[in-house]
């Protein structure tokens, strides 16, 4: 009995320690890689948000705009993946498949398709995404996501910012904070790099 809450110390310790983590962590990874001046200013899809944004992230890439955009348009699951960290997407068996390639019939996306965030053999049409606007090789908003903004720098630089949109949490606004938004955080930062590598290397 005694070794036993012992060890349910040790981990009652280790989640305190998490969630101290976590809390004091909060404000760098929700905002990782925006500028002051990024996170103030308005962006397109800003207009459908119910409850605002949640988290802003950013990466300066060294390729033209018009090269990121054709990374960025062929996104889904169904097409050229997230260009995240593959073990993870497939935990839950999304069964993603990330690209290393531009697919022609791929990069014709429109306002009113949809991206599919995960298999449809076991998820159903759940995780499909509206595009609610988009414009090429500026911006693309996805309802329950947020916005993909391409801004040029200059002709050989791009700046790639995505601000998502808070939408309903599972599990709760504690959950949310403790385990979807750093999950999120990892996945979109693996995003980001993986378009950033693409990008740079058809340069």
């Amino acid at each position: 009995m005694r070794r036993l809450l012992s060890v349910a110390a040790k981990l009652a310790a280790l989640f305190a320690g998490y969630i101290a983590a976590v809390l004091a962590l909060r404000p760098w990874f929700m905002t990782w890689g925006a500028t002051d001046e990024e996170i103030e200013k308005p962006l397109p899809g800003d207009e459908i948000m119910t409850r605002g944004p949640s988290s802003i992230h950013a990466i300066t890439i060294e390729a033209p705009r018009a090269d990121v955009w054709k990374w960025l348009v062929q996104i889904g699951q169904d097409r050229a993946g997230f260009y995240s960290y593959s073990l993870f997407e497939n935990v839950f068996r999304a069964d993603i498949h990330n690209a290393d390639r531009i697919v022609p019939e791929w990069q014709n996306v429109q306002q009113g398709d949809f991206i599919r965030l995960a298999s449809k053999e076991r998820y159903g049409d759940f995780p499909l995404l509206r595009v609610a606007a988009i414009k090429k090789e500026h911006y693309l908003v996805l309802e329950r996501w947020g916005a993909f903004v391409l801004e040029e720098i200059d002709p050989a630089t791009t700046r790639l910012i995505i601000r998502s949109h808070e939408g309903n949490p599972l599990g709760g606004r504690f959950l949310n904070t403790l385990f979807w938004e750093p999950a999120h955080f990892i996945m979109e930062m693996g995003m980001l790099h993986g378009i950033k590598k693409r990008a740079e290397r058809v340069v």
